[in-house]
């Protein structure tokens, strides 16, 4: 349930938006709109205030302003069709450029209201741990190493690690530049991110307990938070990534811990159960990692949206270029069930989170809708680019023809993604 309430005012909200955009323009240029929709299809709920019908539909994947003289050529002032091409791009415009605003309000928000983010981002990036088959171990990174620079991007802290590798993310080739014992070192790799494991150079971790999972192993036999990992089965552990590949060597089988204990030394036997996504035993526990509340003034909370927002279109863009160009497996795309799944997840971790989602959502959309594809925003914009070039308006047979296709072309799209979610439920892979 939590994921259908999640879906529904996610979805809702970017709707409600992105039409109120096409809205909002239309009436700045004098159009007369009969109709405002959230959803398609059966009407559930419906008023009309003034000369505009405001409707709530039963299919929530989508809605629509309904112009006057927009499909019919009307002389009218007050008539779509009677309005310059420049001034119909801008209404047409008006919906993806909504979108934007959401999300640049949105991630303002988040820097203004402040997050808790891990203390280590701001410190210089040393690695302590290489995750196995990741990026960074393709790239031979080893712990110890000072990452410098990522594709030549030089970097300061784990923070400009994360922001670097973030706008790399889709590149197939990387050289990252690393201090080793002290000596300048340069390592190349011709690798694909695995969607799974990220960079793969994390910070060092003290092996202390920071949360324990419920009724997990580790509940069991009395481990708390706070508690410092000294042995396992015997063997010194000194930092968490060590005491991980200690438990997963185990194989499941029971093992002996040390634990430390506000000065007091307490031994500890449990059995690891085995994850069942991951495939590997687990004992309950996570790491301790400091952390520190970043808030940031209004005026720099702005900037950080519009900047947070340009960043992820700017990754959108390359994202779509390379499905174009095959660069990247038409697999990756999501549709409604992904977004719900992604939606429910983030409401569970909280309103930020979810806030965080929406903003990355509306991002999407707007990128989505400005592909000159017809029946979308862009595709509207293509047409009266066109005939703001030809200085004619194009024949009703040509249109006819061009919507005709976009649905066609839309309606694929739409059941090629949603096989795709029902596939990767059926998996049970995530998005």
């Amino acid at each position: 349930m939590e994921y259908v309430i999640g879906f529904l005012v996610l979805i809702g909200v970017l709707i409600w938006f992105h039409e109120l955009g096409h809205f909002l323009m239309a009436k700045l240029f004098g159009v007369k709109v009969e109709i405002f929709s959230i959803g398609f299809g059966p009407v559930l709920v419906s008023k009309k205030l003034g000369e505009t019908e405001y409707r709530i539909s039963a299919i929530p994947l989508g809605g629509f302003v309904k112009l006057y003289g927009e499909e019919d050529q009307i002389e009218d002032p007050r008539s779509f069709s009677s309005k310059a091409n420049w001034q119909k791009i801008l209404i047409a415009f008006g919906g993806p450029l909504f979108n934007f605003i959401l999300a640049i309000l949105l991630f303002a928000l988040l820097a203004f209201v402040g997050r808790e983010v891990p203390k280590y981002i701001y410190e210089k990036p040393v690695v302590g741990h290489v995750i196995e088959n990741s990026l960074a171990q393709k790239l031979g990174i080893k712990e110890g190493d000072v990452i410098q620079s990522i594709n030549a991007k030089r970097v300061e802290t784990w923070k400009d690690v994360e922001r670097a590798f973030f706008e790399n993310i889709l590149s197939k080739e990387w050289r990252v530049e690393v201090l080793r014992d002290g000596k300048p070192l340069s390592l190349y790799a011709q690798a694909s991110v695995e969607k799974s494991s990220g960079f793969g150079a994390e910070p060092f971790l003290p092996p202390i307990v920071g949360f324990v999972v419920k009724d997990s192993p580790a509940f069991q036999v009395g481990i708390m938070q706070g508690d410092r990992i000294l042995k396992v089965n015997g063997r010194e552990v000194k930092g968490w990534y060590q005491f991980v590949s200690y438990v997963r060597e185990s194989e499941g089988k029971p093992i002996s811990l040390t634990i430390e204990r506000q000065g007091t030394v307490l031994e500890k036997t449990l059995i690891p159960t085995m994850d069942p996504n991951r495939k590997v035993p687990v004992i309950g526990i996570g790491p301790y990692v400091e952390m520190v509340k970043v808030e940031k003034p209004l005026n720099k909370s702005i900037l950080e949206g519009i900047d947070r927002t340009y960043q992820l279109s700017l990754l959108s863009l390359k994202a779509l270029w390379q499905l174009i160009t095959g660069g990247l497996s038409p697999k990756t795309l999501g549709g409604p069930i992904a977004i719900a799944q992604m939606a429910g997840e983030s409401a569970q971790q909280g309103i930020l989170p979810f806030i965080g989602m929406m903003a990355f959502i509306s991002v999407q959309l707007a990128i989505f809708n400005l592909i000159p594809l017809p029946v979308l925003d862009g595709g509207l914009i293509l047409l009266f680019l066109i005939e703001s070039i030809r200085r004619k308006p194009l024949s009703p047979k040509f249109k006819e023809a061009w919507v005709r296709m976009g649905y066609a072309i839309i309606i694929a799209l739409a059941s090629f993604v949603i096989i795709n979610d029902i596939l990767r439920l059926i998996s049970g892979n995530k998005f």
